[in-house]
């Protein structure tokens, strides 16, 4: 019942930035965001964490993007974001949204992940 749409890939040269968005959607459905993740898989590897900031703001970030890409978040408009300068070819990969949900008026949490969008970074 709650989806994740994820907007703002492309194709960027390195050394670009790109935004990308993630926002909650549900019906049918009360609920509140915990923990917002961004998660990037690159063809043939494994899925990897970039960065996850908590409900109180507090983020984490990947050693391989720290100081380059920044996570924030909107709670009034249930939105994740990620910010990402000084981009690399490196960073070439799928980005998917995550996030830990706490349904309002019932003892129920879940998850839920964007369809992912295409970041490429290449000259």
């Amino acid at each position: 019942q709650v989806q994740l749409v994820e907007s703002g890939g492309g194709l960027v040269q390195p050394g670009g930035s790109l935004r990308l968005s993630c926002a909650a959607s549900g019906t049918g459905i009360a609920y509140r965001i915990n923990d917002m993740r961004w998660y990037r898989q690159a063809p043939g590897k494994e899925r990897e964490l970039v960065a996850v900031i908590s409900s109180d703001g507090s983020t984490n970030y990947a050693d391989s993007v720290k100081g380059r890409f920044t996570i924030s978040r909107d709670n009034a408009k249930k939105s994740v974001y990620l910010q990402m300068d000084s981009l690399k070819p490196e960073d070439t990969a799928v980005y998917y949204c995550n996030a830990d949900l706490r349904r309002i008026y019932a003892a129920t949490s879940f998850a839920a992940w964007g369809q992912g969008t295409l970041v490429t970074v290449s000259s």
